[in-house]
């Protein structure tokens, strides 16, 4: 677990080398904890969403001389662990940078279940949760059991009930049909999203011709593709992670599962899907989506450059705009102590932030506004649906995967 990475205006690969301490001839760095899957089923995700986004903002801090606090500007140290994608070992993660490095602020975990079984132990050592890649329904029981706690990402349910909507409006104007097959990932992520869409489908007028859920890490998923093909739906919506997202589109592409409306959901707004499939992805509905702006681009230019993954279009964009955020309210406050971390939580809970998604408000510990549902059009993840934004793109039908 032990993997440092120390940044000083330079991105060094995490878990590569373990430096040893810089002096800067100012106040000690900012000792800030990161810990995420570097191994196993869900690192794929992690290695575009989670830990570049901290990189990225660690060299930007450091490059304008570091967080602006009471005591001067210091500057910023990333302290990475890898939690193998083993809840277990995000916990023993997360004890050790409050315990053992002292950390002065740990950033979230990588999804849902993960930041969910770290909840109690961020509150037992007063550290906020300010979280990003967590969709959940239990946002009101979490966030009155930890008033530090947010979720800066929307509930399980807005994001079910806007994949849903989308397809009933195609069914609605008679572009699809009334079947549908359904899959999800064996995860506290794909559960929730499979529990809140059964009822969603049926009110929406849906037939659910096929329910499957398959563990996390199923490397074959031909039998399950070839068995939704089987059920002649019309639509197919799978409730997926990164690896199986991957895998489910080159399986349906294989045995020709040529629904004119194909959804799945993590991973789906990967720039690297787009680059596996090609013309292929167009029109692939899926998890996220995001406005085409100047600051967008900026941003997608700056992340590129600086830890050499392409960003993608759903997470990485809000896990980048959590960070404005607390950088505003960390140099608001001044101080990362326990009162200065308590402080963050009051500031959190009292202002809004501008960033590069427009301003946002976790006021009530969640996020006000989210884009729910994107779609690959000439090459870019556009947001065809969301709640609290307006500026969507329509939909299109997929005709085939050639």
């Amino acid at each position: 677990m032990d993997r440092r990475t120390f940044v000083k205006g330079s991105v060094v690969a995490a878990g590569a080398v373990t430096l040893p301490r810089v002096s800067f001839g100012q106040a000690a760095p900012v000792k800030i904890g990161v810990v995420g899957p570097k191994t196993g089923p869900l690192a794929p995700g992690a290695a575009v969403t989670h830990f570049p986004n901290f990189k990225l903002w660690a060299k930007e801090v450091n490059d304008r001389g570091g967080l602006k606090l009471k005591g001067g500007q210091r500057k910023v140290e990333l302290i990475e662990y890898d939690d193998r994608t083993q809840p277990p070992e995000t916990i023993k993660a997360v004890e050790r940078l409050a315990t053992v490095d002292k950390a002065d602020f740990i950033m979230p975990v990588y999804a849902t279940g993960f930041n969910l079984a770290v909840a109690p132990v961020f509150a037992k050592y007063k550290y906020p949760l300010v979280t990003q890649a967590c969709v959940t329904d239990q946002i009101d029981t979490l966030t009155k059991r930890y008033p530090s706690m947010f979720i800066v990402q929307g509930s399980t349910t807005a994001f079910a009930t806007s994949a849903i909507n989308v397809l009933k409006k195609l069914k609605e104007e008679k572009k699809i049909g009334n079947k549908v097959a359904v899959v999800n990932v064996g995860d506290d992520f794909g559960i929730e999203l499979a529990n809140a869409g059964r009822p969603l489908f049926k009110a929406a007028g849906f037939d659910i011709v096929y329910d499957k859920s398959y563990p996390l890490g199923t490397q074959d998923l031909a039998p399950v593709v070839k068995a939704a093909k089987a059920a002649s739906p019309d639509a197919f919506v799978a409730w997926s992670y990164p690896p199986d997202t991957f895998g489910l589109a080159e399986m349906a592409k294989i045995e020709g599962l040529n629904v004119k409306a194909y959804y799945s959901a993590v991973a789906t707004a990967f720039q690297g899907f787009y680059g596996k499939f090609g013309a292929s992805a167009e029109n692939v509905l899926g998890a996220g989506g995001i406005k085409d702006t100047p600051e967008i681009r900026a941003y997608y230019k700056s992340h590129k450059e600086v830890t050499g993954v392409d960003a993608d279009y759903w997470g990485s964009p809000f896990y980048y705009s959590l960070l404005q955020m607390l950088t505003q309210a960390m140099e608001a406050v001044g101080t990362l102590d326990a009162a200065g971390r308590d402080g963050i939580v009051a500031h959190l809970k009292a202002n809004k932030y501008k960033t590069i998604v427009g301003e946002i408000d976790v006021r009530n510990q969640r996020l006000d506004k989210f884009y729910t549902t994107g779609q690959w059009q000439n090459g870019f993840f556009a947001a065809v649906d969301g709640v609290g934004f307006t500026d969507f793109v329509p939909v299109k039908l997929k005709t085939s995967w050639s």
